[in-house]
Protein backbone atom coordinates (compact mmCIF):
# COMPACT_ATOMS: atom_id res chain seq x y z
CA UNK A 1 0.00 0.00 0.00
CA UNK A 2 1.07 3.53 -0.68
CA UNK A 3 1.21 6.42 1.76
CA UNK A 4 1.20 9.97 0.48
CA UNK A 5 3.63 10.96 3.24
CA UNK A 6 6.27 9.89 0.73
CA UNK A 7 5.30 12.59 -1.76
CA UNK A 8 2.42 14.60 -3.09
CA UNK A 9 0.55 12.99 -5.94
CA UNK A 10 -0.81 15.14 -8.74
CA UNK A 11 -2.66 14.21 -11.93
CA UNK A 12 -4.13 16.32 -14.75
CA UNK A 13 -7.84 17.15 -14.74
CA UNK A 14 -9.92 18.19 -17.75
CA UNK A 15 -13.57 18.85 -18.57
CA UNK A 16 -15.26 15.94 -20.34
CA UNK A 17 -17.32 18.28 -22.55
CA UNK A 18 -15.11 17.61 -25.59
CA UNK A 19 -15.98 13.90 -25.21
CA UNK A 20 -19.68 14.74 -24.85
CA UNK A 21 -19.71 14.23 -21.09
CA UNK A 22 -20.88 16.50 -18.25
CA UNK A 23 -18.29 14.89 -15.99
CA UNK A 24 -14.66 15.81 -15.25
CA UNK A 25 -11.87 13.42 -16.22
CA UNK A 26 -8.38 12.72 -14.96
CA UNK A 27 -5.63 10.87 -16.82
CA UNK A 28 -4.14 7.83 -15.08
CA UNK A 29 -2.01 4.87 -16.10
CA UNK A 30 -3.47 1.43 -15.44
CA UNK A 31 -1.52 -1.82 -15.19
CA UNK A 32 2.03 -2.94 -15.97
CA UNK A 33 3.07 -1.70 -18.45
CA UNK A 34 0.88 1.34 -17.73
CA UNK A 35 -1.83 2.22 -20.24
CA UNK A 36 -3.07 5.80 -20.03
CA UNK A 37 -6.84 6.27 -19.84
CA UNK A 38 -9.37 8.94 -18.93
CA UNK A 39 -11.31 8.29 -15.71
CA UNK A 40 -14.31 10.21 -14.33
CA UNK A 41 -13.60 11.90 -10.96
CA UNK A 42 -16.47 11.27 -8.54
CA UNK A 43 -16.53 12.40 -4.91
CA UNK A 44 -20.02 10.87 -4.60
CA UNK A 45 -18.92 7.22 -4.84
CA UNK A 46 -16.21 4.90 -3.55
CA UNK A 47 -15.54 2.05 -5.98
CA UNK A 48 -12.85 2.57 -8.63
CA UNK A 49 -13.56 0.69 -11.86
CA UNK A 50 -12.79 0.57 -15.55
CA UNK A 51 -14.23 -1.24 -18.56
CA UNK A 52 -12.48 -4.54 -19.21
CA UNK A 53 -12.30 -7.00 -22.06
CA UNK A 54 -14.06 -9.25 -22.76
CA UNK A 55 -17.16 -7.00 -22.79
CA UNK A 56 -20.62 -8.42 -22.26
CA UNK A 57 -21.85 -4.84 -22.54
CA UNK A 58 -19.63 -1.76 -22.81
CA UNK A 59 -20.31 1.87 -23.78
CA UNK A 60 -18.07 3.80 -26.19
CA UNK A 61 -14.79 5.03 -24.71
CA UNK A 62 -11.99 7.09 -26.25
CA UNK A 63 -9.12 4.63 -25.72
CA UNK A 64 -9.00 0.88 -26.37
CA UNK A 65 -10.73 -1.16 -23.65
CA UNK A 66 -8.38 -2.48 -20.97
CA UNK A 67 -7.15 -6.06 -21.43
CA UNK A 68 -6.34 -7.49 -17.98
CA UNK A 69 -4.47 -10.43 -19.54
CA UNK A 70 -1.81 -8.04 -20.89
CA UNK A 71 -0.96 -6.57 -17.46
CA UNK A 72 1.54 -8.36 -15.23
CA UNK A 73 0.25 -6.61 -12.08
CA UNK A 74 -3.46 -7.48 -12.47
CA UNK A 75 -4.78 -9.91 -9.82
CA UNK A 76 -8.35 -10.87 -9.01
CA UNK A 77 -9.41 -10.75 -5.34
CA UNK A 78 -10.66 -13.77 -3.41
CA UNK A 79 -14.10 -13.65 -1.78
CA UNK A 80 -12.64 -13.46 1.71
CA UNK A 81 -10.33 -10.51 0.88
CA UNK A 82 -11.10 -7.43 3.04
CA UNK A 83 -11.60 -5.34 -0.11
CA UNK A 84 -14.32 -7.76 -1.27
CA UNK A 85 -15.99 -7.65 2.15
CA UNK A 86 -16.01 -3.82 1.98
CA UNK A 87 -18.22 -3.86 -1.14
CA UNK A 88 -21.90 -3.03 -0.72
CA UNK A 89 -22.90 -5.51 -3.42
CA UNK A 90 -20.70 -8.52 -4.15
CA UNK A 91 -20.98 -12.15 -5.23
CA UNK A 92 -18.64 -15.08 -5.33
CA UNK A 93 -17.90 -17.09 -8.46
CA UNK A 94 -15.17 -19.74 -8.65
CA UNK A 95 -13.76 -18.29 -5.38
CA UNK A 96 -13.22 -14.87 -6.96
CA UNK A 97 -14.95 -11.67 -5.95
CA UNK A 98 -17.54 -10.06 -8.24
CA UNK A 99 -18.71 -6.47 -7.74
CA UNK A 100 -21.70 -4.44 -8.87
CA UNK A 101 -22.30 -0.70 -8.47
CA UNK A 102 -25.44 1.23 -9.45
CA UNK A 103 -25.61 5.03 -9.57
CA UNK A 104 -28.46 7.46 -8.94
CA UNK A 105 -28.97 8.14 -12.66
CA UNK A 106 -29.49 4.45 -13.52
CA UNK A 107 -25.91 3.84 -14.70
CA UNK A 108 -24.21 0.65 -13.51
CA UNK A 109 -21.03 -1.41 -13.72
CA UNK A 110 -20.39 -5.05 -12.83
CA UNK A 111 -17.51 -7.49 -13.18
CA UNK A 112 -14.46 -8.89 -11.37
CA UNK A 113 -13.04 -7.12 -8.32
CA UNK A 114 -9.25 -7.04 -8.55
CA UNK A 115 -6.08 -5.18 -7.58
CA UNK A 116 -3.94 -3.35 -10.09
CA UNK A 117 -1.10 -0.83 -10.27
CA UNK A 118 -2.19 2.77 -10.90
CA UNK A 119 0.21 5.41 -12.18
CA UNK A 120 -1.05 8.78 -10.96
CA UNK A 121 1.18 11.60 -12.17
CA UNK A 122 4.72 10.46 -11.37
CA UNK A 123 3.64 8.11 -8.57
CA UNK A 124 3.18 4.39 -9.03
CA UNK A 125 0.65 2.91 -6.59
CA UNK A 126 0.46 -0.88 -6.22
CA UNK A 127 -2.50 -3.04 -5.25
CA UNK A 128 -5.29 -0.52 -5.77
CA UNK A 129 -8.66 -2.27 -5.50
CA UNK A 130 -10.48 -1.73 -8.79
CA UNK A 131 -13.52 -3.17 -10.53
CA UNK A 132 -12.81 -4.78 -13.89
CA UNK A 133 -16.20 -4.15 -15.50
CA UNK A 134 -17.44 -6.53 -18.17
CA UNK A 135 -20.96 -5.12 -18.07
CA UNK A 136 -21.20 -1.31 -17.97
CA UNK A 137 -23.89 1.11 -18.96
CA UNK A 138 -24.48 4.80 -18.44
CA UNK A 139 -23.41 8.37 -18.96
CA UNK A 140 -19.66 7.83 -18.71
CA UNK A 141 -19.17 8.76 -22.40
CA UNK A 142 -15.52 8.77 -23.44
CA UNK A 143 -14.00 7.80 -20.08
CA UNK A 144 -12.61 4.31 -19.49
CA UNK A 145 -14.11 4.16 -16.01
CA UNK A 146 -14.36 6.03 -12.73
CA UNK A 147 -12.18 7.01 -9.76
CA UNK A 148 -14.17 7.00 -6.52
CA UNK A 149 -13.05 9.93 -4.35
CA UNK A 150 -15.71 9.37 -1.67
CA UNK A 151 -15.15 8.83 2.05
CA UNK A 152 -15.38 5.03 2.14
CA UNK A 153 -12.67 2.39 2.56
CA UNK A 154 -12.53 1.46 -1.13
CA UNK A 155 -12.28 5.04 -2.39
CA UNK A 156 -8.96 6.29 -3.71
CA UNK A 157 -8.17 8.75 -0.85
CA UNK A 158 -8.50 5.91 1.68
CA UNK A 159 -6.47 3.51 -0.48
CA UNK A 160 -3.74 6.16 -0.82
CA UNK A 161 -3.88 6.67 2.95
CA UNK A 162 -4.08 10.42 2.43
CA UNK A 163 -5.47 12.99 4.89
CA UNK A 164 -6.23 15.60 2.24
CA UNK A 165 -6.96 15.98 -1.45
CA UNK A 166 -8.14 18.74 -3.71
CA UNK A 167 -9.26 19.37 -7.27
CA UNK A 168 -9.95 22.41 -9.40
CA UNK A 169 -12.66 22.01 -12.00
CA UNK A 170 -11.80 24.10 -15.06
CA UNK A 171 -14.71 25.82 -16.82
CA UNK A 172 -16.85 23.19 -18.51
CA UNK A 173 -16.30 24.51 -22.03
CA UNK A 174 -12.58 25.10 -21.50
CA UNK A 175 -9.93 22.94 -23.13
CA UNK A 176 -7.33 23.92 -20.52
CA UNK A 177 -6.32 21.47 -17.82
CA UNK A 178 -5.97 21.70 -14.06
CA UNK A 179 -5.01 19.15 -11.39
CA UNK A 180 -6.35 16.73 -8.83
CA UNK A 181 -3.88 16.53 -5.94
CA UNK A 182 -3.49 14.08 -3.05
CA UNK A 183 -1.57 14.99 0.10
CA UNK A 184 -0.76 18.52 -1.05
CA UNK A 185 -1.13 21.67 1.05
CA UNK A 186 -4.47 23.42 0.74
CA UNK A 187 -4.27 27.25 0.35
CA UNK A 188 -4.72 29.20 3.59
CA UNK A 189 -6.75 32.02 2.04
CA UNK A 190 -9.65 29.65 1.41
CA UNK A 191 -13.30 30.01 2.43
CA UNK A 192 -13.72 27.29 5.06
CA UNK A 193 -16.78 25.13 5.68
CA UNK A 194 -17.33 22.22 8.07
CA UNK A 195 -17.00 18.76 6.52
CA UNK A 196 -19.42 16.36 8.18
CA UNK A 197 -19.94 12.63 7.85
CA UNK A 198 -23.05 10.49 7.98
CA UNK A 199 -22.65 7.42 10.19
CA UNK A 200 -25.18 5.57 8.03
CA UNK A 201 -23.19 6.20 4.85
CA UNK A 202 -19.47 6.95 4.87
CA UNK A 203 -19.27 7.74 1.13
CA UNK A 204 -20.65 11.27 1.05
CA UNK A 205 -18.96 14.52 2.07
CA UNK A 206 -21.55 16.66 3.84
CA UNK A 207 -21.15 20.42 3.85
CA UNK A 208 -22.09 22.61 6.81
CA UNK A 209 -24.22 25.06 4.82
CA UNK A 210 -26.17 27.60 6.91
CA UNK A 211 -27.85 29.70 4.24
CA UNK A 212 -27.99 31.03 0.68
CA UNK A 213 -28.19 34.67 -0.36
CA UNK A 214 -29.46 36.17 -3.61
CA UNK A 215 -28.61 39.78 -4.45
CA UNK A 216 -27.02 40.17 -1.03
CA UNK A 217 -30.23 39.23 0.82
CA UNK A 218 -30.39 35.99 2.81
CA UNK A 219 -33.23 33.72 1.70
CA UNK A 220 -35.79 33.16 4.42
CA UNK A 221 -35.05 29.49 4.93
CA UNK A 222 -34.57 27.86 8.30
CA UNK A 223 -31.03 26.55 8.85
CA UNK A 224 -32.57 23.13 9.60
CA UNK A 225 -33.38 22.80 5.87
CA UNK A 226 -29.66 22.14 5.34
CA UNK A 227 -29.04 19.92 8.35
CA UNK A 228 -28.81 16.16 8.53
CA UNK A 229 -31.35 14.66 10.93
CA UNK A 230 -30.57 12.08 13.61
CA UNK A 231 -31.47 9.16 11.32
CA UNK A 232 -28.98 10.36 8.67
CA UNK A 233 -31.60 11.88 6.33
CA UNK A 234 -31.34 15.31 4.70
CA UNK A 235 -28.20 17.41 4.64
CA UNK A 236 -26.13 18.83 1.78
CA UNK A 237 -23.35 16.91 0.00
CA UNK A 238 -20.70 18.19 -2.38
CA UNK A 239 -20.34 15.99 -5.45
CA UNK A 240 -17.93 16.37 -8.39
CA UNK A 241 -19.88 13.68 -10.28
CA UNK A 242 -23.23 15.54 -10.34
CA UNK A 243 -23.52 18.42 -12.82
CA UNK A 244 -26.30 20.67 -11.56
CA UNK A 245 -26.91 21.59 -7.92
CA UNK A 246 -30.14 20.08 -6.58
CA UNK A 247 -31.94 21.81 -3.71
CA UNK A 248 -35.00 20.63 -1.78
CA UNK A 249 -38.08 21.98 -3.57
CA UNK A 250 -38.95 24.63 -0.94
CA UNK A 251 -35.36 25.94 -0.85
CA UNK A 252 -35.17 25.95 -4.64
CA UNK A 253 -38.47 27.83 -4.99
CA UNK A 254 -37.24 30.49 -2.57
CA UNK A 255 -33.95 30.90 -4.48
CA UNK A 256 -35.67 31.00 -7.88
CA UNK A 257 -38.29 33.52 -6.79
CA UNK A 258 -35.64 35.87 -5.40
CA UNK A 259 -33.58 35.50 -8.58
CA UNK A 260 -36.58 36.17 -10.85
CA UNK A 261 -37.37 39.30 -8.82
CA UNK A 262 -33.90 40.61 -9.60
CA UNK A 263 -34.07 39.90 -13.35
CA UNK A 264 -37.33 41.60 -14.38
CA UNK A 265 -35.45 43.54 -17.08
CA UNK A 266 -34.35 40.34 -18.87
CA UNK A 267 -36.46 38.58 -21.51
CA UNK A 268 -37.69 35.19 -20.32
CA UNK A 269 -37.48 32.03 -22.42
CA UNK A 270 -39.31 28.70 -22.07
CA UNK A 271 -38.23 25.86 -19.80
CA UNK A 272 -35.31 23.72 -20.96
CA UNK A 273 -34.99 20.15 -19.63
CA UNK A 274 -34.67 20.37 -15.81
CA UNK A 275 -34.39 24.18 -15.83
CA UNK A 276 -37.56 26.21 -15.26
CA UNK A 277 -35.96 29.68 -15.19
CA UNK A 278 -34.45 30.58 -18.55
CA UNK A 279 -33.73 33.80 -20.42
CA UNK A 280 -33.28 34.88 -24.03
CA UNK A 281 -29.99 36.78 -23.95
CA UNK A 282 -29.42 36.74 -27.74
CA UNK A 283 -28.02 40.05 -28.94
CA UNK A 284 -26.78 41.03 -25.46
CA UNK A 285 -23.05 41.35 -24.80
CA UNK A 286 -23.23 41.96 -21.04
CA UNK A 287 -25.99 41.55 -18.48
CA UNK A 288 -26.31 42.03 -14.75
CA UNK A 289 -27.84 39.30 -12.61
CA UNK A 290 -28.28 39.07 -8.83
CA UNK A 291 -25.32 37.63 -6.93
CA UNK A 292 -25.71 34.15 -5.43
CA UNK A 293 -23.64 33.04 -2.43
CA UNK A 294 -23.42 30.03 -0.11
CA UNK A 295 -23.03 30.85 3.60
CA UNK A 296 -21.19 28.73 6.18
CA UNK A 297 -20.73 28.97 9.98
CA UNK A 298 -18.55 31.77 11.37
CA UNK A 299 -19.58 34.28 8.71
CA UNK A 300 -17.77 32.45 5.89
CA UNK A 301 -19.28 33.06 2.46
CA UNK A 302 -18.59 31.63 -1.00
CA UNK A 303 -19.80 34.03 -3.70
CA UNK A 304 -20.43 32.18 -6.95
CA UNK A 305 -19.25 33.68 -10.25
CA UNK A 306 -22.29 34.39 -12.47
CA UNK A 307 -21.10 31.81 -15.04
CA UNK A 308 -21.48 29.16 -12.32
CA UNK A 309 -25.24 29.69 -12.12
CA UNK A 310 -26.31 31.29 -15.42
CA UNK A 311 -25.34 28.77 -18.05
CA UNK A 312 -25.88 28.58 -21.82
CA UNK A 313 -28.15 25.70 -22.86
CA UNK A 314 -27.99 26.19 -26.63
CA UNK A 315 -26.01 28.15 -29.22
CA UNK A 316 -28.62 30.88 -29.80
CA UNK A 317 -28.40 32.78 -26.54
CA UNK A 318 -30.68 30.88 -24.17
CA UNK A 319 -29.29 30.87 -20.62
CA UNK A 320 -30.83 29.18 -17.58
CA UNK A 321 -30.51 29.44 -13.82
CA UNK A 322 -28.40 26.34 -13.12
CA UNK A 323 -30.14 25.01 -10.04
CA UNK A 324 -32.86 22.36 -9.95
CA UNK A 325 -35.38 21.15 -7.36
CA UNK A 326 -35.29 17.64 -5.91
CA UNK A 327 -38.00 15.68 -4.11
CA UNK A 328 -35.24 13.99 -2.09
CA UNK A 329 -34.35 15.33 1.36
CA UNK A 330 -30.67 15.30 0.28
CA UNK A 331 -29.33 18.42 -1.44
CA UNK A 332 -26.31 18.18 -3.77
CA UNK A 333 -23.79 20.90 -4.70
CA UNK A 334 -22.81 19.89 -8.23
CA UNK A 335 -19.84 20.59 -10.47
CA UNK A 336 -21.33 23.56 -12.39
CA UNK A 337 -21.22 25.53 -9.13
CA UNK A 338 -17.63 24.40 -8.41
CA UNK A 339 -16.07 25.61 -11.70
CA UNK A 340 -12.88 27.65 -11.34
CA UNK A 341 -12.62 26.93 -7.62
CA UNK A 342 -10.06 24.68 -5.95
CA UNK A 343 -12.07 22.50 -3.58
CA UNK A 344 -9.90 21.04 -0.83
CA UNK A 345 -11.00 18.16 1.38
CA UNK A 346 -9.08 18.42 4.65
CA UNK A 347 -10.01 15.03 6.06
CA UNK A 348 -7.74 15.34 9.11
CA UNK A 349 -9.45 18.53 10.31
CA UNK A 350 -12.94 17.84 8.91
CA UNK A 351 -12.96 20.97 6.76
CA UNK A 352 -13.75 21.77 3.14
CA UNK A 353 -11.78 24.71 1.75
CA UNK A 354 -12.86 26.70 -1.32
CA UNK A 355 -10.19 28.78 -3.08
CA UNK A 356 -11.51 30.88 -5.97
CA UNK A 357 -9.42 31.07 -9.14
CA UNK A 358 -6.80 28.58 -7.94
CA UNK A 359 -6.83 26.32 -10.99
Amino acid sequence: MYTTEQEEIEAPLISGTTQGSGEYFTRVGIGSPAREVYMVLDTGSDVNWLQCAPCAECYHQTEPIFEPTTSSSYATLSCDAPQCKALEASECRNATCLYEVSYGDGSFTAGDFATETFTIGSASVDNVAVGCGHSNQGLFVGAAGLLGLGGGLLALPSQLNTTSFSYCLVDRDSDSSSTVEFGSDIPNDAVVAPLMRNHQLDTFYYLGLTGISVGGEMLEISASSFEMDESGGGGVIIDSGTSVTRLQTGVYDSLRDAFVKGTTDLERAGEVAMFDTCYDLSGKTTIEVPSVAFHFPGGNMLALPAKNYMIPVDSVGTFCLAFAPTASSLAIIGNVQQQGTRVGFDLANSLIRFSANKC
